[in-house]
């Protein structure tokens, strides 16, 4: 049987299972970037705004554009108070509907690996921001096993269920993101790792957050509740917890920048 696709349609859930865990990547991701206030933003795959409320937050923008496939997404991004002076527009990634040189930075915030062809997305990020502009991306190393959906992915794994695979999930290797980028004909190109901790109250604090996020909650969904036991008492068993019950879980995110070439 075919796997379903991978659907971003709930803005709510997904700030339960991945808001907070983008959020405290970015904050590494933009201390790296280390942009100038007053610059002119595109946050392409921006979802439910949690990046993009970061960038408002923080980097004092002239203009903050954030575009997403999903008007649900968009939806929950609108009601962000310290985003409100961005516009969130439904649109394509590898179909920007915005005119050449139009901005001084474009990111992708833990969205390559879901774009179909992600070298035309670098593609088009490339084409909207002016020469020595900047275009940059961070993505969970999912091939590495270290993103925030690496545990429950595993042990679903183990007990034979299969979790949806993103269209472009080789790209969320760093060596696939150089190749992207100086594809794409971006120059003085830099990747590092950025790895963050999120501790939760206990198990069930981890657990309802991970089944927020759509691959777990599409993969969970369709267990019944005997196996759906069984996965829970594996996954606690793997993550353990401390003396209070806490649990702690280190995620991995690659990330990359370059500039846009001057014209000749």
């Amino acid at each position: 049987m075919a796997q379903q696709p991978i659907r971003f349609d709930d803005g709510e859930a997904y700030e339960r299972g991945m808001g907070r865990w983008s959020q405290l990547a970015g904050q590494v991701f933009l201390d790296w970037l280390a942009p100038p206030p007053g610059l002119r933003w595109i946050d392409v795959g921006c979802g439910n705004g949690a990046f993009t409320e970061l960038l408002a937050q923080r980097c004092a923008p002239a203009e903050l554009q954030g575009i997403d496939p999903s008007e649900p997404q968009l939806a929950f991004a609108r009601t962000r108070p310290a985003a409100r002076g961005a516009a969130f527009l439904q649109g394509d990634a590898m179909a920007l509907p915005f005119d050449r040189n139009r901005f001084d930075a474009a990111v992708m915030a833990l969205v390559i690996r879901f774009v179909p062809d992600p070298a035309k997305g670098v593609a088009e990020m490339a084409r909207v921001v002016r020469p020595g502009g900047t275009v940059a991306a961070y993505v969970w190393d999912s091939l590495g096993g270290a993103s925030p959906t690496s545990p429950i992915q595993a042990e679903l794994l183990a007990v034979g269920v299969a979790t949806p695979v993103p269209p472009s999930a080789g790209a969320s290797h760093m060596a696939a993101l150089r190749d992207l980028w100086t594809g794409a004909g971006l120059e003085a190109v830099e990747t590092r790792e950025i790895t963050v901790q999120r501790t939760f109250a206990d198990f069930e604090d981890f657990w309802r957050s991970t089944i927020a996020t759509p691959i777990a909650r599409q993969a969970v969904a369709a267990m019944v509740a005997g196996d759906v036991d069984q996965l829970k008492a594996r996954l606690r068993a793997r993550l353990g917890a401390d003396a209070a019950g806490r649990v702690a879980y280190r995620a991995r995110a690659n990330a990359i920048k370059g500039r846009v070439a001057n014209s000749p």
